[in-house]
């Protein structure tokens, strides 16, 4: 039998977020005879690191939970863990040497954009260099990525991308057909029979007959939950009786909590925080929406999808592609009023949403679990 190839991961931590979540999914459907992986996170940190199988060999920069204030008495940790990450970053000769203890890598692999530079400046020259893109970096107002910075990126061997708009972003860019030949998309591997068990565990239901709709995901300003909740005031204030879900945490939860105070809106909005299982709240609220300001590929969709939902999602990358262009779900304008109109439209006249819910009862995934196991599986066997 060939000898396993060896291959180093790098991601931040395993936090409750999309590119986590799918990372761990990968690994947990590897074959673990075919590869040695070593995955570093600069933080030990994470709801997904209990799910990371025991064959993987997990090293880390820093232990700890993430630091997401600036209270006087956090202020050196942070100092610390910034300074400690910089340095290893601008000599990563000493990463090397002194965490990987001299290892020689087959593939090097940036499981996120934002681990670009750190694969790339690598001192093992022979190594082969995958990168995995999870979000638009076109939306300039939060990545401000030139054409330039943009040109990095082909200096890996292989670019995964999860969605088409990813996908041709990279290719008008790329200059050349060799650089063409490195994009290749995958979707994320989703286990769509695990999501459908999982939705019957303990099912919750609410007990009265007010419309709920329900959103998931890492509490920072791109979910665009400021704007659920501003809308969900709004639609109140009009008359329309309904009530507001979200699952998630994140470093601007406590922000989102404020917000809630102050529209007086906690009898009619929940935040739940963080949940290992939040398909049985989905399967029982009536509407799934999506109110991001920017995505790659919202897994989320999928999963709603995958429980046959009623949706409204903002038009961001990667929404007309899972809902076939709008036949699956009403995608709206990308803007508080365009939820808010979506929203309206849901509370005066559901039975609109009919023609979404006749369409998703035989609607199959594009893609399964195993189709993108192997899809990756092969990348790395031929890198």
């Amino acid at each position: 039998m060939d000898k396993k190839k060896k291959i180093l991961i790098r991601i931040g931590s395993l936090r409750h977020g999309g590119a986590e979540k799918v990372l761990v999914t990968f690994l947990k459907n590897l074959p673990k005879d075919k590869y040695e992986i070593d995955l570093l996170l600069n933080l030990y940190s994470g709801k997904y690191l209990s799910k990371v199988p025991g064959w993987i060999n997990v090293l880390y920069l820093n232990k700890g939970e993430m630091i997401t204030t600036n209270r006087l008495r956090d202020l050196p940790v942070k100092a610390f863990r910034v300074i400690y990450q910089r340095v290893l970053k601008t000599f990563p000769s000493l990463l090397y040497q002194f965490i990987l203890k001299g290892k020689k890598y087959d593939i090097e692999f940036a499981a996120i954009h934002g681990m670009r530079d750190e694969i790339l400046n690598s001192p093992l020259k022979s190594s082969k260099k995958l990168i995995w893109i999870h979000n638009d970096l076109k939306k300039t107002e939060l990545y401000n990525y030139t054409d330039e910075e943009f040109q990095k990126f082909f200096g890996f061997d292989k670019i995964m991308v999860i969605s088409e708009k990813i996908q041709q972003d990279f290719e008008i860019l790329a200059k050349i057909e060799q650089e063409k030949n490195k994009i290749v998309r995958i979707y994320n591997p989703l286990d769509t029979e695990e999501i459908i068990a999982m939705s019957e565990v303990g099912s919750w239901k609410s007990e009265d007959e007010i419309p709920v709709f329900i959103s998931v995901g890492t509490v920072f300003p791109q979910k665009g939950f400021d704007r659920l909740l501003k809308i969900h005031r709004r639609l109140l204030d009009e008359g329309f009786n309904h009530k507001i879900q979200i699952l998630g945490d994140g470093y601007d939860f406590e922000n989102i909590k404020k917000l809630q105070q102050d529209l007086g809106i906690a009898e009619t909005s929940t935040l739940f925080g963080f949940t290992d299982n939040p398909y049985p709240f989905i399967k029982n609220a009536d509407f799934y929406i999506l109110s991001s300001r920017y995505e790659g590929f919202p897994t989320v969709l999928f999963e709603a999808i995958t429980l046959k939902k009623k949706i409204i999602a903002t038009d961001v990358s990667g929404v007309r592609e899972m809902l076939d262009d709008g036949k699956l779900g009403l995608i709206v304008d990308n803007s508080e009023d365009g939820i808010y109109e979506g929203m309206k439209k849901a509370l005066q006249n559901p039975e609109n949403f009919d023609q979404y819910e006749d369409q998703l009862k035989d609607y199959k995934m594009p893609f399964d679990l195993e189709n993108s196991v192997n899809s990756l599986v092969k990348i790395l066997d031929e890198l």
